[in-house]
C-alpha cells in the first residue's frame, strides 16, 4: 500500500478525503498521524499557488508523495470575494460569525450565484500535477444543515434544494468540488 500524505491539519478535510480514497489502495496519512504542527504560509494569488506551497514545503520536508489542496468559495455579487482568501476572510473569524455576515450582507440580494473551487496539487520524484474542480451553487436565504463545514450550510445547490451542509456525506463526497478534483487525480493514477 503507497503511502501519502495529505498536507492539513483540519480533521474535516482528512475524513472527506479518506473517504473519497476509501477503495483506493493508499494509505493516506496526515500532518496529525506525523504530529507535524509547522505553519505553512499560504500567500499565493490563486488556489493553486497556495496548494503548491503546502505541497512543496512537505514534499521538500518528507520527501514522500504529498497531496495538498486549497479550496473555497466566490460569491458572484461579491465579485468573487471570499476566493482566495475564504480561510481568513474577516480577518480569520469563525465560520459561525463570516457566514452570518455573508447572510446579512445579501438579504436583498437577487444574484445569489456562487461557486466552490477546489485545486490540487500533487508532488512526488516526478514533479507536481495539478488537478482541479467547480460546484456551483448558490448563496441560500439562512443557514441550514449541520453535516459540513465551512460555508456548507450557505451554499445551496438547487438540484438537490438543500445546502451542501444538509446532503449525506456520501451525496456530498459525490459532487463536490473536492470530489471532482480528487477524480481527476484518480484517474490520472489509473492510467
Amino acid at each position: 500500500m503507497k503511502k501519502i500524505l495529505l498536507a492539513t491539519k483540519n480533521s474535516d478535510k482528512v475524513k472527506e478525503f479518506k473517504a473519497i480514497f476509501a477503495h483506493l489502495d493508499y494509505d493516506i496519512i496526515s500532518l496529525k498521524d506525523l504530529e507535524d504542527f509547522d505553519e505553512v504560509k499560504e500567500d499565493g494569488y490563486s488556489f493553486k499557488d497556495n496548494a503548491y506551497i503546502k505541497a512543496k514545503y512537505y514534499y521538500d520536508k518528507y520527501h514522500m508523495p504529498v497531496f495538498s489542496d486549497d479550496s473555497g468559495i466566490s460569491i458572484t455579487y461579491l465579485h468573487d470575494l471570499p476566493g482566495v482568501h475564504s480561510a481568513r476572510f474577516l480577518g480569520g473569524k469563525d465560520y459561525e460569525f463570516t457566514n452570518s455576515f455573508i447572510l446579512e450582507i445579501m438579504q436583498d440580494i437577487q444574484d445569489r450565484r456562487a461557486y466552490y473551487s477546489c485545486v490540487i496539487t500533487y508532488i512526488d520524484e516526478h514533479g507536481p500535477l495539478f488537478f482541479d474542480g467547480i460546484l456551483e451553487g448558490e448563496i441560500a436565504l439562512a443557514k441550514k444543515g449541520h453535516n459540513g463545514f465551512g460555508f456548507d450550510p450557505i451554499f445551496y445547490l438547487p438540484a438537490y434544494q438543500k445546502t451542501l451542509a444538509e446532503l449525506d456525506s456520501d451525496i456530498k463526497n459525490k459532487i463536490s468540488h473536492r470530489y471532482i478534483a480528487l477524480e481527476k487525480m484518480v484517474k490520472y493514477f489509473e492510467k
